[in-house]
């Protein structure tokens, strides 16, 4: 009798911590709801604007279409002379050349509207021809680009029309508007990481917004942008925001609306 009593009380210990190490349950032996809640940490307060084009609480205003304070020229750094007429900077075709931003990003949202002249002459490329680098990375036209093109009723190769991530990525459909209309990219851009060596540890991802239809989901890039040849990575940590001046004689790209949000 007590060699019973003792393996009863065994037993009866054994259920007691297999009970404890089972996840808090409700009377019918379901699992809690507050099991899988998560209270902390708060994600912090953003004030969206009263419309989806205009910035939020915490964006950066990159153009406020009033002055050019955040940007210089790619070239010498200098304080850039594109025109700013009624709330838009236009490119200027004499010698300007490209112009980025002073500030320098990582990943982050971005919000930018352009327009080709209603007036576009030529064809193919040579057709309201510009881009948005979404990282600058060195002189030139050295970075990451997105490009800006008049691709309504305009044949082109498809990785070179408006919409694409140059040379990489064909977008997933023709979002564009007739020329002299405004059109808008919202662009989510994760920036590749490097190992000390210098070797890619991360690549490059773009989402982007075109007119609000989806054009590249998380495009995996290879590289920084070439005209010629295969993309490569070349190592950076951050860098600025660039806007193309092409050299279209006749064709003066016109932008307004620009502004980032950094992510985590």
């Amino acid at each position: 009798m007590r060699l019973f009593r003792l393996s009863l009380l065994a037993a009866l210990i054994a259920a007691t911590a297999s009970a404890a190490q089972q996840p808090a349950t409700t009377t019918d032996n379901k699992p809690k709801p507050e099991e899988t809640e998560i209270w902390k940490p708060v994600p912090p307060v953003v004030t969206p604007a009263a419309t989806t084009t205009a910035p939020p609480s915490d964006a950066v205003i990159l153009f406020n279409g009033k002055n050019t304070d955040e940007w210089v020229k790619v070239k010498d750094k200098t304080p850039i002379t594109w025109a700013v007429h009624k709330g838009i900077m236009t490119v200027v075709k004499d010698g300007t050349g490209n112009i980025e931003t002073k500030r320098r990003f990582k990943d982050y949202q971005l919000h930018v509207e352009w327009r080709v002249p209603s007036n576009i002459t030529g064809t193919s490329q040579a057709r309201g021809n510009s881009g948005v680098f979404l990282a600058s990375t060195g002189q030139g036209d050295d970075g990451y680009e997105l490009q800006v093109l008049d691709s309504y009723q305009n044949e082109t190769y498809v990785n070179g029309m408006a919409g694409s991530l140059y040379k990489q990525a064909i977008p997933l459909a023709n979002a564009a508007r007739k020329p002299g209309e405004w059109q808008s990219y919202d662009a989510i851009w994760t920036a590749p990481t490097f190992n000390d060596d210098g070797s890619l540890k991360t690549p490059a991802y773009a989402t982007v917004f075109w007119n609000g239809v989806l054009v590249e989901n998380h495009f995996e890039l290879k590289g920084q942008t070439l005209y010629i040849g295969k993309p490569f990575y070349k190592k950076y940590d951050t860098a600025p925001i660039k806007l193309q001046a092409h050299g279209d004689k006749s064709e003066p790209i016109s932008f307004r609306n620009i502004w980032v949000r950094e992510l985590p």
